[in-house]
């Protein structure tokens, strides 16, 4: 047996020693560890409640990625900057890690003005015992479905209604939340992929054209791709190609 599979052997022995050392009690006869899982008895019912409003907390944890994708700018943030990686033909650079976090702190400072507006209408008078935690609710729901729907298409939302059978909603306050929602991520889904359409163009101009060249060589064995790489990545820098890619996302959503 070599010493790398002796290594998780010895690892095992010593776990199954250390345990049944404790499973031995001071007369030398064997216990077996009891485990018990209970539910005692409220004594009042402000116990049921934060009970039931810490299982809602973990709740919307768990929910947290979701929401933050769905509802938030970071959708159409995260498609360009993929696209923008693709167009370069560069298949990891940048790192996923750094355009999800860049995403995240672009999604941050977009929502920055929409997240202020729900601490000042809801969190802070909530915390203060002013209103209830269902009014929190509603008045936070404001300013989301806002942005919401100042980024939506009327498109996306009349087709969302007519597929829900709502009737004709003559003002925000008339359109549902469940129907905003899908229609905010269908515009979103075609707002990104038009931008990336018109990040793609110049890089799809230089593979054409490093192609043709490479053609009328009779270099047919070089790999077109690893010739315009240079270029593109020439272009991109000359350009500015970063600044102008946060500055056209960040305008997008004024």
């Amino acid at each position: 047996m070599t010493a790398q599979h002796r290594a998780p052997l010895m690892l095992a022995l010593g776990a199954i020693a250390l345990l049944s050392t404790g499973c031995v009690a001071a007369d030398g006869t064997t216990t077996v560890p009891k485990i018990t899982i209970g539910v005692d008895s409220a004594s009042s019912s402000g116990d049921v409640s934060s009970g039931i409003q810490l299982i809602a907390l973990l709740t919307v944890l768990t929910l947290a990625p979701s929401i933050l994708v769905m509802v938030t700018s970071f959708t159409r943030t995260v498609i360009v900057l993929s696209l923008v990686r693709n167009a370069l033909g560069l298949a990891q650079l940048p790192p996923n890690q750094v355009l999800i976090g860049l995403s995240l702190f672009l999604t941050l400072f977009v929502m920055t003005p929409t997240l202020k507006a729900v601490n000042e209408q809801a969190v802070q008078p909530y915390i203060a015992g002013t209103i209830t935690q269902q009014e929190a609710l509603s008045r936070a729901e404001k300013p989301m479905r806002a942005f919401m729907y100042k980024q939506t298409r009327e498109k996306d939302l009349a087709l969302l209604v007519y597929l829900a059978k709502e009737e004709r909603p003559r003002t925000l306050a008339d359109v549902p939340t469940y129907v905003l929602i899908p229609a905010f991520i269908t515009s979103e889904l075609k707002t990104a992929f038009q931008m990336g359409l018109m990040i793609f163009l110049p890089f799809l101009v230089i593979d054409l054209a490093i192609s043709t060249i490479l053609m009328s060589m009779g270099m047919m064995m070089l790999p077109p791709a690893m010739v315009s790489l240079p270029f593109k990545l020439l272009l991109f820098v000359l350009a500015d190609g970063w600044h102008l890619i946060v500055r056209s996302l960040v305008l997008s959503f004024g």
